[in-house]
């Protein structure tokens, strides 16, 4: 074989990789829109892609029947062969399972709304959601919500609990993204260092105004930090008596996530 065929033969790989990660990753910014879609103008900015290579992934998605067009506004939404291929793995995951009891107790304790939030790539994504008793509940989250890491209380708790070096890795990718969220990576960096020091996150004002958020994160096995449960309430039912209360019933629920997917 000659050295140019070698050559060529090498970088198709690479190329193919390539053509997958960036499909992938348009995927996750669509999913985020969840069902009402995102701009391709706002694809183009968070991925960071040119617009003719967005264009062609989304209409080689389009007609696979994993992403779908709205007629209306235009924008791009995950379609419904997406749901149809999960019903592959229809059972809960391992830790839905080990945080059921954690999340029923930390719920009837505290009142307030509790999330589960799982980290998927540089994303976290919401996979639970518990109302509590209180007549006030902030429901500032639905499952399936994704956002991108740091965006979120969970997500600060989770970057807080990787080694410092990884989660500025994870910032700076993305950078980007982070703006459509009114936030930018000095501000999450400052955010990770200080539920860091704090050993769980703490958001002064949460993702509704007149709110706030508590995060703990949860780690699988390997130690590697894999999940939160967050709290989010109104501002007066968070001072600071009562915030380090649920601080410790997250901690301790935490852990016991941790110990039961070690099982």
């Amino acid at each position: 074989m000659d050295k140019t065929r070698f050559a060529r033969n090498a970088m198709a790989p690479r190329q193919g990789a390539q053509a997958i990660r960036r499909a992938l990753a348009v995927l996750r910014i669509l999913a985020a829109g969840r069902e009402d879609g995102v701009p391709l103008a706002e694809v183009v900015r968070a991925t960071g892609l040119t617009r003719p290579t967005v264009h062609r992934i989304v209409h080689v998605l389009i007609e696979e029947g994993i992403v779908e067009r709205h007629g209306k506004s235009g924008r791009y939404a995950i379609g419904n062969q997406v749901p149809e291929l999960a019903l592959a793995r229809p059972r809960p995951s391992r830790l839905l399972v080990a945080a059921n009891p954690s999340l029923q107790r930390a719920s009837t304790e505290i009142g307030d709304t509790l999330f589960l939030t799982v980290r998927t790539g540089n994303d976290t994504l919401c996979v639970d959601r518990r109302i509590g008793v209180y007549p006030i509940q902030v429901l500032s989250i639905e499952i399936g919500a994704r956002r991108p890491l740091g965006v979120s209380s969970a997500g600060v708790a989770i970057l807080a609990a990787m080694p410092a070096q990884d989660a500025r890795k994870i910032v700076a990718a993305n950078e980007k993204r982070l703006e459509a969220y009114q936030t930018d990576v000095g501000a999450v960096t400052s955010q990770v260092t200080a539920a860091r020091r704090r050993g769980y996150n703490m958001r002064e004002i949460g993702l509704v105004q007149g709110t706030k958020s508590i995060s703990t994160w949860i780690k699988s096995p390997d130690g590697q930090p894999a999940a939160a449960i967050t709290v989010s309430a109104v501002r007066t039912r968070l001072g600071p008596r009562r915030e380090q209360e649920v601080a410790e019933i997250l901690l301790r629920e935490a852990r016991a996530i941790e110990q039961a997917i070690r099982g």
